[in-house]
């Protein structure tokens, strides 16, 4: 499998990429990376390797780009000025059939906009959505979407982000009938804004859709539901403050056992029980929110992880290519959504 990796575009630079994609062919045999960068500066992180992953070396290829879109860019600049950059040229390799699947950490809205002019969308979709697992109950996950790409949404979009939640979670999860929610400021029928009042009565008549109406935002960690759709304001301030939620709990819970010697004591018994605690509420777990709606793959890692975390994403690309999930949404959003143009 070819993974075309944007190598320039997180906080932390190349570092973090060219690392986390070394571990991810250390891991697993059959992929084949390229990474897009200045090829000079992608050299020098790849000679700074940790000895055990050395001999990923040789399936790194260097693919050389010499400029970078930085995080300050608007869309319309990065369309205009951005074609010679790691992330424009990565997405041409994927778009030439050269990979299967693209990854950046890099700017979101220079991504989303430059992956819908390289690879177009599939069924009449006319913007990608952001979607990513979060953790629920017991060990459980939830797929939220939309994360930012799109602020305000008409009815009609939250539709179709619900349709396309509902194709992932069952051709790359193995769900049998994922359970579908919007997520609103109640659960009665006459709350919320005008667009989820209409999008709830829109799924209420998909055949197949197992939609089980409005969920409160308590409600999306309980793993009451598989899907769970909103607009991308929403939905990005609630990723982000349940990323920040976790980390201080862990912070709390450390800080706790620490304040008195008797408590050290105890926390030492329960070391191995806050471990797996902070592995569970690890946001670094989740990481590689998929771009739903193109007519290709593309990952977006988020922009401050660190190696672990752009492993992660790669992971999830990897999911995604064998599962075909471009062409499963095309095959089936044109039977389930309106035949009419959305905006």
């Amino acid at each position: 499998m070819r993974i075309a990796v944007d190598a320039m575009g997180g906080d932390k630079g190349p570092t973090a990429t060219v690392v986390g994609a070394a571990s991810a062919l250390i891991e697993d045999p059959s992929l084949e990376i390229r990474l897009f960068g200045p090829v000079q500066t992608l050299e020098a992180e790849i000679a700074r390797l940790p000895r055990p992953m050395v001999a990923a070396a040789s399936r790194l290829r260097l693919c050389d780009a010499p400029t970078l879109i930085p995080q300050s860019m608007r869309p319309t600049q990065a369309l205009r000025h951005g074609d010679g950059s790691s992330m424009a040229l990565m997405l041409a390799c994927v778009a030439a059939g050269e990979a299967d699947v693209g990854v950046s950490a890099g700017n979101t809205g220079a991504l989303m906009a430059l992956a819908r002019r390289a690879l177009g969308m599939v069924a009449g979709v006319p913007r990608p959505a952001i979607s990513t697992a979060i953790p629920t109950h017991d060990d459980g996950r939830c797929y939220l979407l939309d994360l930012g790409a799109n602020v305000e949404v008409s009815a009609a979009r939250l539709v179709d982000f619900a349709l396309m939640g509902d194709i992932m979670a069952r051709h790359v999860d193995g769900l049998a009938a994922p359970r579908v929610a919007l997520l609103n400021v109640g659960v009665e029928a006459t709350k919320g804004t005008s667009s989820v009042r209409e999008a709830d009565a829109e799924l209420r008549r998909i055949e197949g859709l197992n939609y089980r109406g409005f969920i409160e935002g308590d409600g999306v960690f309980s793993g009451a539901a598989d899907v769970v759709v909103c607009d991308g304001f929403v939905g990005n301030i609630l990723l982000k403050a349940s990323e920040g939620l976790a980390k201080m709990l862990v912070q709390r819970v450390q800080a706790t056992f620490e304040a008195h010697w008797s408590s050290r004591v105890i926390g030492v018994l329960a070391r191995p029980a806050l471990k797996r605690l902070k592995n569970e509420l690890d946001p670094v777990r989740y990481n590689g929110a998929s771009l739903l709606g193109l007519a290709g793959i593309v990952i977006k890692s988020h922009g401050g992880s660190d190696a672990a975390g752009f492993h992660y994403a790669l992971k999830r690309a990897v999911q995604e290519v064998r599962r075909d999930l471009p062409s499963r949404l095309e095959a089936e959003l044109v039977h389930r959504r309106p035949v009419a143009p959305r905006v």
